[in-house]
């Protein structure tokens, strides 16, 4: 068993756990990283990545249906599943293998194992039920992500009932689908499949989809989906799955009664547990709490020199949030001066439904619950002349805004293209920008970026084009 000594080690490699490392390495730590799976993680191998791929798919197939409205024929248009998945698995292997390259570029060992505290400062890493390494090292940061929550009588057995693993390969394309749960996750594949022609159905324990997001935005995207052939329904649970040879057959309970609707493949969409089995952290002073690390803002735990980023220390699960809670742990440990919490308000956050949905900050309800006096904003995609010449006329972005301060207190969108808009948000609360500041930026026309500023413009009462 070959012995190695490092300044960091950091088990996990994903989004968090791979930016960790680097930053490590570029502060000039000796480096290691243990990956029992796939440079990456879930997120570039079974997540964000391929799941974008898959949809981008669906947002071509939408378009070419509606190439007569852009002046142009397209007949018999039709999609070959196998290709569909094989274009998103092509994508997640050449970033995993850049991801990979990336670890070579910056002198970061990489072990291929599970690793797992193993007294003070010490990592075992195990692969094939032997251990064929030991680490030591001052630091060890815990990055082993989260996996698909599952319910009790609602287990997937990854041919009927799916978990986003399986319904990312398909091997051929179901005709109805129910998904359960309205989350980021289940919307986006609620989206990805109606739009290539299933029957889908949404259930969701709580009174409405995307809880997350701002009531309003909500509302908005629900409407949407419906139009689009969409079956929602809200306020449900599902009770039970009886599998059929290749159906599964869901009793939904609903305001008291019960009702059965039978599908062929049913997708679980009900949240994440992280991953804390198996990482030795019974013999550490390491706290865990609904099945996540408890840690300080800087990512400490209560054992010292061990850290948690990521999904494994809590929400928002977002990949985005991980990677820059590397930064900064590995800039604290490096004893970097300057250095500020990460403030999770100022995180934004999107799905890549059509139409896809982005946010920032609080809620309206949120705002008016802390903040009691304050200012709305709103403008609709009908209003921007870039919208309507891209055929996306459906659309509205919100803006809120603290009525004594200025501050930007939250901003939610939902149309064509507000996953890439929301940064313009996210660099406005990060500088602490106020809505005059906003107000005087000059946004380039014709773009879809305009309908930001006007929102900021409405909240003040100075809209121009509505």
């Amino acid at each position: 068993m070959a012995e190695h000594t490092f300044d960091i080690v950091i088990i996990g490699g994903g989004p968090g756990g791979y930016v960790a490392a680097i930053r490590a390495a570029q502060l000039g730590m000796k480096t290691a990283i243990v990956e029992r799976e796939h440079m990456g993680g879930i997120c570039l191998n079974w997540g964000c990545i391929p799941t974008k791929a898959l949809l981008r798919t669906s947002e071509l197939y939408h378009l070419m249906h509606r190439a007569s409205e852009f002046g142009l024929k397209a007949e018999k248009i039709s999609f070959d599943i196998a290709a569909v998945v094989e274009r998103s698995r092509k994508v997640a292997g050449q970033l995993s293998k850049g991801v990979s390259g990336l670890m070579k570029k910056n002198k970061i060992t990489v072990f291929d194992g599970h690793g797992k505290l193993a007294g003070k400062s010490k990592i075992t890493v195990e692969k094939d039920g032997k251990v064929n390494d030991t680490i030591t090292a001052k630091n060890i940061i815990l990055s082993t992500g989260a996996r698909a929550r599952t319910l009790p009588g609602l287990e997937p057995d990854g041919k009927l009932i799916w978990t986003y693993k399986e319904a990312m390969i398909p091997t051929a394309m179901p005709k109805s689908l129910l998904v359960v749960g309205s989350g980021a996750i289940g919307i986006e594949f609620a989206s990805f499949y109606r739009t290539l022609g299933a029957e889908v159905t949404v259930v969701e324990v709580l009174d409405r989809i995307l809880p997350v997001e701002d009531e309003e935005i909500s509302k908005f995207a629900h409407k949407a989906f419906e139009k689009q052939g969409m079956n929602i329904i809200t306020s449900a649970t599902v009770k039970a799955l009886k599998k059929g040879s290749n159906n599964v057959t869901a009793t939904i309970e609903q305001g008291g009664k019960s009702s059965d609707i039978t599908v062929e493949r049913v997708i679980l969409a009900v949240g994440i547990v992280g991953n804390t089995e198996n990482l030795g952290l019974e013999n550490t002073k390491v706290k865990v709490e609904k099945t996540h690390v408890v840690t300080d803002v800087w990512g400490a735990t209560a054992e010292p020199g061990v850290f948690a980023i990521g999904d494994l220390a809590g929400p928002p699960w977002l990949a985005h949030k991980a990677s820059h809670e590397g930064v900064i742990c590995v800039e604290k440990i490096a004893g970097l001066k300057g250095l500020h919490p990460m403030k999770k308000e100022n995180i934004p956050g999107c799905t890549y439904c059509w139409p896809q949905v982005a946010s920032i900050g609080l809620t309206e309800k949120a705002a008016r619950e802390k903040y009691k006096d304050i200012k709305v904003g709103r403008f609709p995609f009908i209003g921007n002349g870039k919208a309507i010449a891209l055929g996306e006329p459906e659309g509205l972005i919100k803006t809120i805004f603290d009525a004594k301060t200025g501050e930007l207190l939250g901003a939610h969108m939902v149309g064509a293209e507000v996953t890439e808009l929301i940064q313009g948000y996210a660099i406005a609360r990060a500088s602490e920008l106020t809505e005059g500041e906003l107000m005087h930026t000059v946004f380039p026309h014709p773009t879809l970026s305009e309908m930001m500023h006007e929102s900021v413009l409405d909240a003040y009462g100075r809209v121009i084009h509505m």
